[in-house]
């Protein structure tokens, strides 16, 4: 087996059983410490979903660890009360997220995931220069089981994955690119960019030397998200700065 971090795709994946028996090589999470200004940062309200923008370094939802109970789910009930998780960004990732407020909103807006019937754009600075403006990346991934959470390449067994890329900027030593996943799996951006030779900068999984160090975070924003209202049926635009 060839891991994917080597930027070298493989064909097949080895069979690792998922027990106490096979622990993770990845470090555990430490010195969790989210940022705290804002406490929230609102995009959108009304009685039926929640947009916020969430920064890197604070978790979606709660970790095992009592030390990890903060995150934005933790602080949209805490000042909403109503406030139900619909989908996930990873820690180090920035960017829009949208919550219901109403269990027919959570549903609803489930199926507009699970169906692909919303819209998403992220912006990511990589490594290097991509030779071409544009491109689409269709590779199968599965979790890499003893250096989980990473994920990895796998004709045999892993589950579709594509996403759309433009590139949007230049500079010496990276390259600026919208992002446009198709499907959504676990560290898919991060996977399908660095199967391009060009790692996320401040990717703490994947990133080695000057790519890992150019960055004091993971340059992955969630740009766009595109729904259709869960009471209203009306398309509804959110957005956020990028700040890399």
């Amino acid at each position: 087996m060839i891991d994917v971090s080597s930027a070298v795709l493989h064909m097949g994946a080895m069979r690792y059983p998922k027990t106490d028996h096979a622990p993770s090589l990845t470090p555990p999470l430490v010195d969790y410490a989210p940022p705290m200004d804002p406490y929230l940062n609102v995009v959108h309200e009304d009685e039926h979903i929640l947009v916020f923008d969430k920064p890197t370094g604070l978790l979606s939802v709660p970790g095992k660890a009592a030390e990890h109970q903060d995150c934005l789910e933790h602080r949209a009930v805490e000042c909403y009360g109503d406030a139900r998780i619909v989908h996930r960004l990873d820690m180090d990732t920035s960017g829009v997220m949208v919550l219901a407020r109403t269990a027919d909103a959570l549903r609803n807006l489930g199926r507009q995931f699970q169906k692909r019937k919303t819209s998403k754009q992220y912006v990511a600075r990589v490594w290097g220069q991509l030779k071409d403006d544009e491109g689409h990346v269709d590779l199968p991934l599965i979790c890499d089981w003893p250096s989980r959470p990473k994920q990895m390449v796998c004709f045999e067994r892993g589950k579709p994955a594509q996403t759309d890329w433009k590139v949007i900027g230049r500079d010496e030593k990276s390259t600026l690119v919208r992002l446009s996943p198709i499907t959504g799996r676990s560290h898919q951006l991060r996977v399908h960019m660095l199967s391009l030779g060009h790692v996320i900068l401040g990717d703490r999984f994947y990133a080695k030397d000057e790519a890992l160090t150019a960055s004091d975070r993971l340059c992955l924003h969630a740009e766009y998200l595109g729904l259709i209202h869960p009471a209203t049926g009306e398309w509804m635009d959110f957005s956020s700065p990028i700040s890399f």
